[in-house]
């Protein structure tokens, strides 16, 4: 039977995708309900759901799939400093329970940003090679995260996978966090709202589909398990569709999905100065793991849209 698997934060697009997959695939999936707004109650949450991990692994090898965090490009550095310290604490807390004696039996991936971690590099597309230079606090943040969880497997012994993930989209998103271009366009369409944009219309992105991203995420967690990966391993693995669309060009796709073409306004931001022109990304690391059909863009957005559309539907019968 597959490893169990805990997922941190499987109440995000991201985490509600990993969990889906993973039972596609026969996974025992535990997900905690954990305060986020209280980082000592947090921290206590996660200490206990890493005990109930281990009950439920039963001294077999086990699997934590990291999707927690509410930081985004514009979070102060005081809530990105507490979000660092509850995830530093969590680790603490799984060697201290899962990694006795040094030897862990484990596996762990971390999601992280590659829009974050490479705002400021030079010459894409990047790549695992590329040195990350972020722009903003919360792309350092980043850093600091991925940072602690290659020290976390050296003194553990648990392979360490870290995903640099593209724009991601998809159901379920959360349409009142500052982020997802995609889910505000589909929003605005559904409210008749315009859509602020305060880059220009070239500006490049990576825009990979939720079941895509979880599906690829899956397959790198089975291809950690491999022998050619060493105990106390970190992989850096990039999390993209490896294809670039300019603003332009998803504004175009949204007309096609729309019937008509989005309200948008071009404004200012402060933000505006620690976002990339292009952020073009291309993986080296497992490659033979990215040749797979992808969800084409409009198909994409529709999907969107219509979970938009019977959300709002439920929420007014309510």
């Amino acid at each position: 039977m597959p490893d169990p698997v805990w997922v941190v934060g499987a109440g995000g697009l991201l985490g509600r995708g990993l969990v889906a997959e993973l039972r596609s695939r026969g996974h025992q999936v535990l997900t905690s309900s954990i305060p986020w707004h209280d980082a000592a109650a947090a921290k206590v949450a996660l200490a206990q759901a890493a005990k109930e991990l281990k009950k439920a692994s039963n001294d077999k090898p086990w699997l934590i799939a990291w999707c927690a965090g509410a930081g985004v490009t514009g979070t102060s550095q005081v809530d990105l400093d507490s979000e660092l310290d509850v995830f530093k604490s969590a680790l603490l807390a799984i060697s201290g329970v899962l990694c006795t004696d040094g030897v862990s039996e484990g596996r762990f991936f971390l999601a992280s940003s590659a829009g974050g971690v490479y705002a400021g590099a030079p010459n894409p597309p990047y790549t695992e090679k590329s040195r990350p230079q972020p722009l903003a606090p919360y792309g350092y943040a980043k850093l600091a995260a991925e940072q602690a969880a290659t020290e976390f497997a050296a003194t553990t012994g648990t392979r360490v996978l870290i995903g640099r993930i593209a724009n991601l989209y998809g159901p379920g998103q959360n349409t009142e966090k500052p982020q997802g271009l995609i889910s505000v366009f589909a929003k605005a369409f559904l409210t008749g709202q315009p859509v602020s944009v305060y880059v220009s219309l070239d500006t490049l992105r990576d825009y990979i589909f939720i079941d895509d991203a979880a599906d690829l995420i899956a397959d790198c967690l089975d291809r950690l398990s491999c022998p050619d990966v060493a105990p106390g391993e970190t992989v850096t693995k990039i999390i993209a569709s490896q294809r670039a669309d300019t603003i332009g060009a998803l504004i175009g796709a949204c007309k096609t999905v729309f019937k008509r073409r989005p309200r948008v306004v071009l404004g200012a931001s402060p933000h505006a100065k620690v976002q990339a022109h292009d952020l073009r990304l291309r993986s080296v690391v497992w490659t033979e793991l990215d040749y797979r059909p992808l969800t084409p863009l409009a198909v994409g957005i529709d999907a969107t849209v219509r979970d938009m559309q019977t959300l709002r539907s439920h929420m007014g019968k309510l």
